[in-house]
């Protein structure tokens, strides 16, 4: 019989708020260590924390995006442990209540292998709001251990999958989608380098029909892809030891990106062993129904909802939809291109098979190198695209009224795209000769000139030889300088060559 594999995320998402979480001191990434540590992020004597609204909305945004129970009274626990970067002690979460109750992401496992793409939901169990701890420093410390503070308070949403997935690659689309998802509503920067949205997954192997087997938590995965090493390697390390007679122990793992091998870090604690209680400073949290009503009129069109309509409204087809919303950045660009060209279809194929290749490959600069591009955790951004969606939709409308060919567009947008001036098309079209000769007059010109230098082609076409037609195309397409109507040409050709 073969193995199955179980695995819940724990995701936690770094807020997009200014100040933390229980109190005014600034979130920005990147300062002094200790220089964004005030006294409650301290833990002095006498500080009491004081809850932060805008955290708080956008749980509830997230709640909404997903379906998900908004409880209308939620309370903070103390979450009790030590570790030298937690100042306090504890950690303010919340466990018995939580904010958010049970939801659902719709996800889509890419194809693999001979297994076609699918769709699949993955239940949500909870979504709660907590303060993160510092951070512990190793380096240049000689022995010692130093201890930054900065992060210490900065508010998380941790959400908790149930143990839906059944594979690395359902767990790296799970979360891509949530990555995406908490970007499009605005609560999260997404940053996965600067600890912005973590990952711990709880991975487990057990034969088909007999009870889930222990569970090993893989803590802190920063990137989709070591997320994906770290699953399938801890998932083969399992099966190998229960096949070898063994047992599995209940602990928390860290995955070593260069070895890629995952190693014990402790033993799995499980709640009880924190002493959760309910927090003597904080009042429960109370959502009344207008509260909830205010923030869903700031949520966006989900990305669900846009491919769903760009189906129904625009022809997509159901894959290209996808693609278009996997960033939000991708398919604001995409709407404003077709609304610029009025071509959908053609706007759609231009974004997803140029514009985000450009996006993550770059285009090579003099010297041939390729040129930068802003792409973040694999996802680029709006930000990196170098072409306005209006002059990608003046391009599109360029071919479709035959200005230029498919071929001259194509080198119009890498010019483009190393341009200062991105904006004036028809100019760049002009400068670089790639406006299409439609007189047919010139046409039939070209084509006398090229049927009378090769008369014996033109005998053996006739007499039945009718792949040399292509031969003909492609002396006119050198002779016009690639700058001949294609369609026109083919035309002008049949009627000539026909005799």
């Amino acid at each position: 019989m073969s193995w199955e594999i179980v695995i819940g995320l724990e995701v936690h998402v770094q807020l997009s708020t200014q100040s933390k979480i229980f109190c005014g001191a600034s979130t920005a990434f990147g300062a002094e260590p200790n220089t964004q540590a005030d006294a409650v992020s301290l833990a002095l004597p006498g500080v009491l924390p004081v809850l932060n609204k805008g955290a708080v909305e956008r749980a509830i945004k997230f709640g909404l995006a997903t379906g998900a129970h908004i409880a209308p009274r939620s309370v903070f626990a103390r979450k009790n442990y030590f570790y030298p970067d937690l100042p306090k002690g504890y950690q303010i979460s919340q466990f018995e209540l939580p904010v958010v109750g049970q939801g659902a992401l719709t996800i889509q496992v890419p194809a693999q292998g001979k297994q076609p793409a699918y769709e699949k939901v993955v239940r949500l169990t909870r979504a709660h709001l907590e303060e993160d701890a510092g951070k512990s420093l190793h380096e240049d410390f000689h022995g010692m251990t130093g201890i930054d503070l900065n992060r210490a308070g900065t508010p998380l949403l941790e959400i908790v999958s149930e143990p839906d997935m059944r594979s690395a690659a359902e767990a790296v689309a799970y979360a891509k989608t949530l990555h995406t998802l908490v970007q499009w509503i605005g609560i999260c920067d997404g940053n996965m380098q600067e600890g912005s949205f973590r990952c711990d997954a709880n991975v487990s192997v057990h034969k088909p029909g007999t009870p889930f087997g222990t569970r090993r938590e893989i803590k802190n995965l920063n990137s989709f892809r070591f997320l994906e090493q770290a699953i399938n390697y801890e998932v083969q390390h399992q099966i190998a030891v229960l096949e070898d007679g063994g047992s599995i122990q209940q602990a928390t793992v860290l995955f070593d990106p260069d070895t890629g091998e995952t190693r014990v870090m402790r033993t799995k604690e499980d709640a009880h062993d924190y002493r959760y209680f309910p927090d003597p400073d904080l009042l429960p949290l109370e959502i009344s129904e207008e509260w909830k009503q205010q923030v869903a009129a700031t949520l966006p069109e989900l990305p669900h909802t846009k491919q769903e309509r760009y189906v129904r409204d625009l022809g997509l087809s159901a894959y290209d939809a996808n693609v278009l919303t996997q960033s939000k950045g991708i398919a604001e660009y995409f709407e404003a291109t077709a609304q610029a060209c009025n071509q959908p279809k053609l706007a759609a194929n231009w974004v997803i098979n140029d514009v985000r290749r450009f996006m993550t490959e770059g285009a090579k600069d003099e010297n041939g190198e390729p040129a930068a591009s802003e792409v973040r955790d694999g996802v680029p951004g709006r930000d990196a695209i170098r072409v306005p969606a209006e002059s990608l939709g003046k391009l599109i409308s360029r071919i479709t009224d035959s200005t230029i060919s498919n071929a001259g567009a194509k080198k119009l947008f890498s010019a483009l795209w190393t341009a200062q001036d991105t904006t004036n098309v028809d100019l760049l079209i002009e400068q670089m000769g790639l406006k299409q000769v439609s007189d047919s007059g010139a046409i039939e010109k070209i084509v006398d000139e090229i049927m009378a230098a090769n008369t014996d082609k033109v005998a053996e076409y006739r007499s039945g030889k009718d792949k040399l037609f292509g031969f003909f195309v492609g002396q006119a397409m050198k002779a016009s300088k690639g700058q001949a109507n294609p369609a026109q040409l083919n035309e002008i050709l049949k009627a000539k060559l026909a005799g």
